[in-house]
């Protein structure tokens, strides 16, 4: 069965589209980058569910990055996607965090922003207390304001075959404005049906065919959801020439090296004294150039 995929589906008669998203693999690597408390997996693979469903939403090439801010043990949860469903993200807490923590225990008085960056024309952003039970609460409640279509989600997390899997679904009213409060209703309590088995371990059609076998679904071609990581070697190297060469010494003296670690992979780059003496050699020869 292919996972990491999310499929888009409309109800030929009924004016309302679906999602689902199914992900082992790419959820997997990003819980493994840290030794995170099994709430704070289950809140990363909320969010993560929650991106990859929004940002299919997506008109334009871009991405979307849902980050929860609070004043809580949990500090920040952040979760980023683009238009080809490229992913990552990362948590920060403080202290233990009990398993069946929820959402409100975790983050306190917190708050989810939420980011939207087009490659072209102007990021928006909108913020959203954190209402509600849960967080499918509160982005529906999102949807309800910013853009007034009735949106409802399901986020699913647990193991299955000994692996920790993230799923998900939404449901969400077409904006011409023919589908009826009847209709949603209808379909929302039949996906309500749906078991973590079943998500977790069914291909797309099968999932579709037991929750609405009595209607005309289209079922588009999937596309493939993947954890990514911008970092490199390069790139750490660059940002260690912006820091003063100083400083970078000092660092280099008591340590024996300088070391740059990405919390989005858990991978560690590390710069001894001469590959420091040659990152500056090679950024005064650009700077020269430059002028």
């Amino acid at each position: 069965m292919a996972n990491n995929t999310l499929h888009r589906y409309l109800f030929e008669n009924l004016s309302v589209r679906g999602e689902l998203v199914q992900l082992d693999e790419t959820y997997q690597q990003i819980i493994s980058s840290k030794e995170y408390p099994v709430a704070v997996q289950n809140l990363l693979g909320e969010l993560l569910v929650a991106t990859t469903l929004l940002t299919a939403t997506l008109k334009f090439e871009g991405s979307i990055t849902l980050q929860l801010q609070g004043d809580g043990p949990v500090s920040l949860v952040v979760i980023n996607g683009d238009h080809d469903q490229k992913v990552r993200g990362v948590a920060r807490w403080d202290g233990d965090i009990a398993d069946d923590a929820t959402v409100h225990d975790m983050m306190g008085k917190g708050h989810l922003v939420i980011t939207i960056s087009p490659k072209e024309g102007e990021r928006y952003q909108g913020v959203v207390g954190l209402e509600g039970d849960n967080l499918a609460q509160c982005l529906e409640a999102y949807f309800e304001r910013s853009e007034q279509l009735r949106t409802r989600l399901w986020f699913r997390l647990g193991e299955f075959e000994g692996k920790p899997h993230a799923a998900g679904m939404l449901l969400q009213v077409m904006p011409d404005g023919t589908g009826t409060e009847n209709d949603f209703d209808h379909l929302e309590q039949l996906t309500d049906t749906v078991k973590n088995e079943e998500l977790f371990g069914l291909s797309a059609n099968d999932v579709l065919y037991r929750l609405y076998n009595q209607e005309t679904v289209q079922l588009f071609e999937p596309q493939a959801v993947e954890f990514f990581c911008g970092c490199s070697r390069e790139r750490s190297g660059a940002a260690i020439v912006t820091v003063s060469r100083s400083e970078i010494d000092d660092m280099i003296k008591h340590d024996g090296k300088v070391s740059l670690h990405c919390d989005y992979c858990g991978t560690s780059y590390d710069f001894d004294s001469v590959d420091v003496a040659q990152l500056f050699e090679e950024a005064t020869k650009d700077s020269n150039t430059l002028h």
